[in-house]
């Protein structure tokens, strides 16, 4: 029996027509939703991923500008430029699109966006109040899979969630939303050995480790749910997730696709956030 699809595309189209209705409020009540963008450089994927938040927020009505640097851009100037918009009482969204150029320490980019204008969630401020199981900020791509577990009415509570991946932007913190709601969670990582003697206890498998098709049947075991966040081009120009989808989709219970499943989400978070913030509600 083949699993059930958890289509992302399909969940943030429903979540979009519901904030076109949220920000028709905020204008009639004077107050129009705005997220200016910073991309500095010219990476064709962040230019890209950009495009797409671009499109996004027009859908919903939200007013969103890209401020666009040279890569040359100085921390110094760039700096200037958020706390300016830190100061804009017209803005209430801010993000910097990663990764920067090397010259610039993204941790203190992020910590010089105000925490009530970050609405990546990456703030140390939003991150432990998160920790903490306080209302914030999400960071957008753990938000956007908890709530594809949440419209499937996938129980969290009590199961074994296991997380392939420890970065600051998806790894830990989704681990951490999981443990709010009361998952018994395990991290896995690239120094973890018998990789299998954790992945085929879970309940619920998160893979993001950005390698294509690393995960298999063998590694998974029957009826889990599993959250495949890897989106990997391959040579011949196809998209391919960290799992090896044809072989875990007749396992699992239910399964997201790549394309069309964590990455629509991750913008839909975004926007949520945009007008959480437009709201005034952190």
């Amino acid at each position: 029996m083949s699993a059930e699809l958890i289509n992302g595309r399909d969940l943030a189209q429903e979540l979009r027509n519901q904030m076109k209705d949220e920000v028709i409020a905020l204008k009639k009540d004077g107050v129009t939703p705005h997220l200016t963008v910073v991309l500095v450089g010219d990476n064709p994927a962040s230019r890209s991923y950009v495009k797409g938040k671009e499109k996004a927020s027009a859908e919903v009505g939200i007013q969103s500008k890209v401020i666009e640097l040279p890569g040359t851009v100085s921390e110094e100037e760039l700096l200037q430029l958020i706390n300016e918009l830190n100061d804009n009482n017209s803005v209430h969204g801010i993000l910097v699109q990663l990764p920067l150029p090397k010259h610039i320490q993204e941790q203190k980019v992020i910590e010089t966006i105000s925490p009530s204008k970050d609405v990546d969630g990456f703030h140390p401020v939003n991150i432990g109040r998160m920790m903490t199981g306080q209302d914030t900020f999400l960071p957008c791509t753990p938000f956007g899979i908890m709530t594809m577990l949440h419209s499937k009415d996938i129980s969290i509570e009590g199961k074994h969630a296991v997380i392939i991946g420890r970065s600051n932007i998806v790894g830990k913190p989704i681990g951490q939303l999981l443990l709010n709601e009361n998952a018994t969670v395990t991290y896995c990582h690239s120094k973890t050995k018998n990789l299998k003697e954790f992945t085929t206890k879970a309940d619920i498998l998160i893979v993001a480790v950005g390698r294509p098709n690393v995960i298999n049947e063998e590694h998974v075991k029957e009826g889990s749910v599993v959250i495949d966040v890897g989106i990997n081009r391959l040579q011949d120009g196809s998209l391919t997730g960290d799992v090896d989808f044809d072989s875990v989709v007749e396992k699992a219970s239910h399964i997201t696709p790549v394309p069309r499943g964590v990455g629509p989400m991750t913008i839909a978070m975004l926007l949520h956030n945009t007008i959480k913030a437009a709201k005034g509600l952190t």
